[in-house]
């Protein structure tokens, strides 16, 4: 009789699985890498929000009472429009950089962000900065003339007086200009990236 060959059981033939192919090695996209940019601006925005901050609450604290004989006379922040209005304009700031930096943070957790949204970032910061720097230019002449006084129209200097007023008021203005560095550097930084997304699209 011939012999007749068995099939082989299934269960114990070899699996031989197929390497991928290169077109779904290449389907799996990699993963994201970092922005940068991004992460920088989150760092800016959340200094100028610190900076502003800083600013303003040196500013109201800013108060001194000495005696001219038997009368105190009191310097306070609220005693000059100029330091009122750069009080505004600074908490403007700090809550502009503070709503922002959530907004950067969420376009890192998100990558796909709008050139929309990039657009207006740029528009604001513009906007923040003149801002600041118009108020930190107004509360400095004021202060200059407390500091140095004006001998031509007969106006007197005061920090002789209110030492500690003044004190208070120049290192409110150093942090201010400090927050108008950092959005000059936001603004470089906004314009930079609009213009790398533009070319990407």
């Amino acid at each position: 009789m011939g012999t007749t060959d068995k099939p082989a059981d299934p269960e114990t033939a070899t699996k031989v699985v197929p390497p991928p192919s290169k077109k779904e090695s290449a389907a799996t996209p990699p993963p994201p890498k970092p922005d940068y940019l991004f992460l920088a601006d989150v760092a800016l925005r959340f200094l100028v929000f610190a900076a502003s901050l800083t600013s303003v609450l040196v500013m109201v604290t800013s108060k001194q009472t000495v005696f001219r004989g038997p009368f105190p006379v009191k310097a306070k922040f609220n005693h000059s429009p100029a330091f009122i209005y750069f009080v505004a304009a600074l908490s403007v700031a700090g809550l502009y950089a503070l709503l922002t930096t959530v907004a950067s943070i969420s376009v890192i957790l998100k990558p796909i962000c709008p050139p929309k949204l990039l657009l207006h970032f740029a528009f604001l910061d513009v906007l923040i900065l003149g801002l600041v720097a118009s108020a930190t230019g107004t509360a400095g002449a004021v202060a200059y003339i407390g500091y140095k006084g004006n001998e031509h129209v007969m106006w007197q200097k005061v920090c002789s007086a209110f030492d500690k007023y003044c004190k208070h008021i120049a290192g409110s203005l150093a942090t201010s200009l400090l927050a108008s560095v950092l959005l000059v550097l936001l603004v470089w930084l906004s314009t930079f990236t609009l213009h790398k997304k533009i070319r990407q699209d």
